[in-house]
């Protein structure tokens, strides 16, 4: 199959690129590949529990070239849709030491008592408690808003999966009889909009290229991108019967865009 070159290439991270701690097949020979040509690349990802800086570390240390500024995560999303949307608002979380650290250093207050409470972040949180359901329970009855990182129901990891914040939005949904209002990761047109602006390319100049139907290839399908779907993570040829969005492109490996 023949797949024609694209000015913008978006990459997930997770089962796209690598699976732990180990890189995918050609994954290093087609970023280099891709640079040598002049073409735009950025890393995306739903995944909140490293920051950017982090982000960047991990692939450089793969062997991969990366800038701060082609990585873009949903804590990254969450900090700047919170700005724009609910500027010095209070904020209780559900998540991990990152995007806690993300969100305070944007400067948002925290808290865990409901009256202050303006808005509840739920998030991947491997940390989750009872006693943090409660205060999240406590905060949307006295009228805080839900939003959320991602929709993942679960993170790929060697060997299985992790529950992801799909698990933490549907418990605090569950006891509190409401709806998360704004989810900012893959699929979100609020994540296109932001990878569009940082590679400075109208959405049908650019590949979305990943491993999940319902967050990677429907997102870049929404926003008018190309898409290729990777069969190194999550879905399979199997899950396209099902698929609201159908890939561009299906592929087994990267390999196949060199």
């Amino acid at each position: 199959m023949h797949i024609p070159r694209y000015d913008g290439y978006i990459f997930d991270l997770d089962g796209t690129i690598y699976l732990g701690d180990q890189l995918l097949p050609a994954a290093a020979e087609l970023l280099a590949t891709l640079r040598a040509e002049g073409r735009r690349i950025a890393f995306l990802s739903n995944n909140p529990t490293r920051t950017r800086e982090q982000y960047v570390t991990k692939l450089r240390a793969l062997g991969l070239e990366a800038e701060l500024g082609e990585v873009i995560n949903s804590s990254h999303v969450m900090v700047e849709w919170l700005r724009e949307h609910a500027p010095g608002a209070t904020l209780f979380v559900c998540g991990e030491t990152p995007l806690i650290t993300e969100l305070a250093a944007a400067g948002f207050p925290l808290s865990e008592q409901a009256g202050q409470i303006d808005i509840v972040v739920a998030s991947f949180d491997r940390s989750f408690t009872y006693h943090k359901l409660q205060v999240a329970f406590d905060a949307i009855r006295a009228g805080a808003r839900l939003v959320a990182t991602n929709p993942d129901r679960f993170c790929p990891v060697p060997g299985g999966g992790e529950p992801d914040a799909a698990a933490i939005i549907a418990a605090i949904e569950a006891c509190t009889n409401t709806r998360c209002e704004v989810n900012v990761g893959k699929p979100s047109p609020i994540m296109a909009r932001t990878v569009s602006a940082l590679l400075q390319l109208p959405p049908e100049r650019c590949i979305m290229v990943g491993d999940r139907l319902m967050t990677d290839i429907a997102m870049g399908a929404q926003a008018g991108m190309a898409t290729l779907l990777v069969l190194t993570g999550d879905s399979t040829r199997a899950d396209l019967a099902s698929a609201p969005h159908q890939p561009t492109y299906i592929c087994a490996t990267l390999a196949e865009l060199l």
